[in-house]
């Protein structure tokens, strides 16, 4: 699938500097480009954050079928709830894993398809204007402070990136498809993370 390979954000905070490309491409990350994306609307349009969470199987950790199911590859053989979704067609624009790992799919400059039927602040169709971060979890376990600390990671470059993005802009997928889905769960530590955004 082409992916490269790249230590967490972590890892890297003293040794290599943090960014987001011209194109919009983080580095340092993993890249798996994912074909399920298209152009936005308006092409500067970025003014949400949307946090995700997913596992595949579900509750299972570090399969490498995340990856899989973005790139449309996802084997329907292999577990019986594959073939529920291995048609559809969805992407996040990064994955980061339970050690912090980030994986991008999607350049934050193109439309990623994470959010589906949604809506935030009057506005429909939430994928025109925001990026998904998926963190590799369930709604009833802890994410890893690996995962915490990318996120921050990640979130700190957006917000510096894009002047329409803030803090009272980053949601979970719940806040936007309310009644239809509910991750990142009340595993997710808002007050945590946003205590970690703070400083």
């Amino acid at each position: 699938m082409g992916t490269t390979v790249a230590p967490s954000l972590t890892d890297l905070s003293d040794r290599q500097p943090r960014f987001i490309d011209a194109t919009g491409w983080l580095a340092p990350a993993a890249r798996c480009p994912s074909p399920n994306f298209n152009t936005r609307p308006i092409a500067d349009d970025i003014s949400l954050l949307v946090i995700h969470n997913i596992s595949l199987p579900p509750g299972e950790f570090g399969r490498g079928y995340i990856k899989q199911f973005f790139c449309n590859q996802l084997p329907p053989d292999d577990h019986p709830y594959f073939p529920t979704i291995c048609h559809l067609e969805v992407s996040a624009h990064c994955l980061v894993d339970r050690c912090g790992v980030v994986t991008q799919f999607v350049s934050f400059a193109d439309r990623a398809w994470h959010a589906g039927t949604s809506s935030f602040a009057g506005r429909v169709n939430c994928n025109d204007f925001s990026i998904g971060i998926e963190l590799e979890g369930t709604d009833d376990q802890p994410y890893t402070p690996d995962q915490y600390t990318s996120l921050v990671a990640i979130t700190h470059l957006l917000l510096a990136r894009y002047p329409s993005l803030d803090v009272q802009r980053i949601v979970g997928h719940s806040t936007i498809a309310p009644g239809r889905k509910t991750d990142p769960g009340a595993s997710f530590d808002w007050p945590h993370y946003f205590a970690l955004l703070g400083r």
